[in-house]
């Protein structure tokens, strides 16, 4: 469906108001099996705008299912009248929902991040006088809609209605213009990636080449890459040329247009340009409701690969049938999963969560194969399968790749060679690789439990011994020539990573080992290396070193042995520098030991200890769902006999609280997906809590039924059950688990018993 703006204010259903939607509806097709609707598809139930505020960083924009190319509108820089924010290079991500100032669409960019790169290449349709300063020529925007695959909007300014699609390589926008002059503007000079040179050429007065420098993410200045472009426009032109911006010069006096200011117009004549801050105008006499055409392919390899994506995508096709192949797309691959019951408020935010973790990562390879190699330089062809890009890993080895090799295992498969690959060509496996360049954003060595998991799980096709040399490299190598570990010499010696620096996130930094040493001596056991298992197993343990008596928490340790003083568990909760953590505080990093929540317990003195410190957890609200360390501490109380009801009350406590189908719906970055997944995980009644172990946490699901399309020839099996039973409405806690219509005791399952049963049921009740 389309989805129009502004969003319907809160409504009740049923007497239930929207608010509790999660914990009290979760029966409602059993109460009322009368009520019949319209069999909506899952792409109907996407709503685009979940996200794009609160700090969601996601947009509406069209895109493939992790297509390499998105255009998305742009709103994040300011006006002339200093209304809005000037600099977009502020900005994460290309859209912000309250934003209105629209200057153009940007070409290939990030859903959910929290540091800018990227969203350029910015095409805008204007009328009448020829202006190229954004600062001029934006418009307001109005009448938004986006399904998958598609956006539009209007351009009261101008009296324009936009409309873009996408193929995996490739846009197609049209532009409806009124009756007179009118102008298309390819700015290459501005966006959210922190470079700004570019080259364009003209191939004819309809279509144009070039590439614009990217990069810099998370302000890492060595992680910089061109991206191509082929640009053609379905539309006679009156006039066509280039600006230029003129930098002010001491004791030069530069060279103005008389019209635009500071920018340098050039008609016609010249052929090519290059520098920074340029652009490209065409100017057209338009007829009322004229729609002129702008196609776009890009690559990552060079300007005949853009052309060669370009008409190999778009050959023969019109605006309609790209935006239909772009739509059954994404239904095909959200239908992998049915849910069936509950409200369409409650399927609309499940759908656009899948939705959300398959935008990353990317395919990266062009229609011929060709795709540069990881830092080197090089272009290499790919014969089968898809190259990847955009490996977030820090955020998605938590839950996203579990559900791509549940859900999408071919698509894992070829991620995990890719990542494979990457070792082969850099060295290093990724820690968060970006279009050919590794950013080295964020802790740890991420790569471990992802591919570890997706062994364990049974998923192959892939070099595991090349992985495992991999792994143990980056487990092994001292520091600082680490580039995975940097801080591995104090690992190895200590243990742990002691505090050097006031605000090194030393404790960050251990933690993320630890986990990936767990992994890594799991694979190390299956691989049937005994010694290294034993060696990586004893090192996941060091983060009983951390443990404060004192606070009850984990806390910074000085290179002379002693607990850094003084100390605030709570200081970083507001995302303030916090001693020895990154990104949160000690209360949101003591629990994040998921390869051994019974040693913690223990650590802590006991069961009774351990589940009313991580209850406090939740009732002093010192919980951030905003955050990947302890998204994952509601699933712990399952581990202890008697305290399992916490998970499910939790659960959809925060289910309820944080996700919602609206605008700020998403608690704060979706990180490529991961808040998403988790989201889509505890919807479905189970969560993948340790990563590099096959097996999950089970909870009281929200839908009556889930079914689960699962590729027969990989699992072994068409599809995976999980149906829900209840009296009441609000009946949320576990009474009785069957598997594959057996008695099932426990809260955890491991990922071959759960196919094996392929029928999960839950029988709920109303209190614990």
């Amino acid at each position: 469906m389309l989805i129009n703006h502004p969003f319907k204010p809160s409504h009740t259903l049923l007497g239930i108001s929207r608010g509790s939607v999660f914990a009290a509806l979760v029966c409602i097709a059993f109460v009322l099996p009368s009520i019949a609707k319209a069999q909506k598809q899952p792409v109907d139930y996407v709503n685009a705008f979940i996200g794009t505020t609160n700090f969601g960083t996601t947009n509406p924009g069209a895109v493939c299912p992790n297509g390499l190319m998105s255009v998305v509108p742009f709103n994040v820089m300011g006006s002339a009248d200093n209304k809005f924010d000037k600099d977009a290079r502020w900005w994460s991500t290309p859209y912000e929902y309250n934003n209105v100032y629209f200057t153009g669409y940007s070409h290939v960019n990030l859903s959910g991040v929290g540091c800018p790169d990227l969203g350029s290449l910015l095409l805008m349709p204007t009328t009448g006088k020829l202006s190229v300063d954004y600062k001029e020529y934006g418009s307001t925007m109005t009448e938004q809609k986006a399904s998958p695959g598609f956006y539009s909007n209007f351009l009261p300014r101008y009296g324009i209605r936009t409309e873009v699609t996408a193929t995996p390589r490739t846009s197609i926008a049209r532009f409806w213009f009124p009756k007179g002059k009118s102008n298309i503007l390819l700015n290459l000079g501005e966006g959210l990636t922190n470079e700004t040179g570019a080259m364009v050429r003209r191939v004819s007065d309809n279509e144009y080449e070039g590439m614009k420098l990217l990069g810099t993410f998370c302000y890492n200045p060595q992680a910089v890459f061109p991206i191509y472009f082929v640009m053609r426009v379905e539309a006679k032109t009156t006039a066509t040329g280039y600006w230029k911006k003129q930098r002010p010069m001491t004791g030069v006096e530069a060279e103005w247009d008389k019209d635009n200011g500071q920018y340098k117009l050039y008609t016609n004549y010249k052929k090519e340009i290059a520098g920074d801050d340029i652009g490209v105008y065409l100017n057209f006499d338009t007829e009322e409701n004229q729609a002129v055409v702008v196609r776009m392919g890009v690559s990552f390899v060079s300007m005949e690969n853009a052309r060669e994506n370009l008409n190999t995508e778009q050959k023969g096709k019109d605006f309609e049938q790209i935006r239909d192949e772009a739509r059954n797309k994404w239904n095909k691959d959200l239908s992998k999963i049915e849910v069936e019951g509950g409200t369409d408020d409650q399927k609309t935010v499940f759908y656009t969560a899948l939705y959300h973790t398959l935008l990353h990562p990317n395919i990266l390879q062009d229609v011929n194969g060709q795709y540069p190699t990881l830092e080197t330089g090089e272009v290499k062809t790919m014969r089968e399968g898809n190259r990847y890009t955009v490996f977030s890993l820090w955020d998605t080895y938590r839950n996203v790749h579990q559900l791509l090799t549940l859900v999408y295992p071919n698509r894992q498969k070829d991620m995990v060679k890719t990542m494979i690959d990457m070792y082969r060509e850099h060295g290093w496996l990724p820690k968060w690789e970006l279009y050919g360049r590794e950013t080295y954003t964020m802790e740890g060595d991420p790569s471990i439990p992802v591919i570890v998991d997706t062994w364990l799980k049974g998923l192959r096709g892939y070099d595991i011994n090349t992985a495992y040399e991999a792994m143990r490299k980056g487990a092994t190598t001292p520091g600082p020539q680490n580039l995975l570990r940097p801080d591995n010499d104090d690992y190895l010696s200590l243990g742990y990573v002691p505090l050097r620096e006031q605000y090194d996130n030393s404790v960050s930094h251990a933690l993320e080992y630890y986990i990936a040493d767990n992994a890594l001596s799991r694979l190390a056991t299956a691989l049937g290396k005994k010694a290294d298992a034993q060696q990586f197993y004893k090192r996941s343990l060091g983060y009983r070193h951390y443990y404060s008596k004192e606070y009850g928490t984990f806390r910074p340790i000085l290179p002379n042995g002693k607990f850094y003083s003084p100390f605030n568990p709570k200081q970083g909760e507001n995302f303030e520098p916090s001693p020895g953590f990154h990104e949160g505080n000690a209360w949101n990093y003591t629990f994040y030991v998921p390869h051994d929540v019974m040693g913690l317990a223990k650590l802590m003195g006991g069961q009774k200890n351990f589940v009313e410190k991580l209850q406090t957890v939740f009732d002093k609200e010192l919980y951030d769902p905003a955050n990947e360390p302890d998204i994952a501490y509601p699933h712990l109380f399952s581990y202890f006999k008697g305290d399992e009801w916490r998970t499910q009350k939790e659960l959809h406590r925060l289910m309820a609280k944080y996700f919602k189908n609206a605008p700020d719906g998403i608690p704060g970055n979706d990180d490529t997906g991961t808040m998403s997944a988790w989201l889509v995980f505890n919807m479905m009644g189970f969560y993948p809590d340790c990563p590099g172990e096959p097996a999950y946490t089970l909870s009281s699901p929200v839908f009556n039924r889930v079914t689960i399309h699962l590729d027969k020839e990989q699992w072994g099996r068409n599809e995976l059950i999980i149906e829900t039973k209840c009296q009441q409405p609000s009946d949320i806690y576990i009474n009785r688990i069957t598997l594959g219509n057996k008695l099932f005791k426990g809260y955890r399952v491991s990922h071959e018993d759960l196919l094996k049963g392929g029928k999960l049921m839950f029988e709920l009740k109303g209190s614990h």
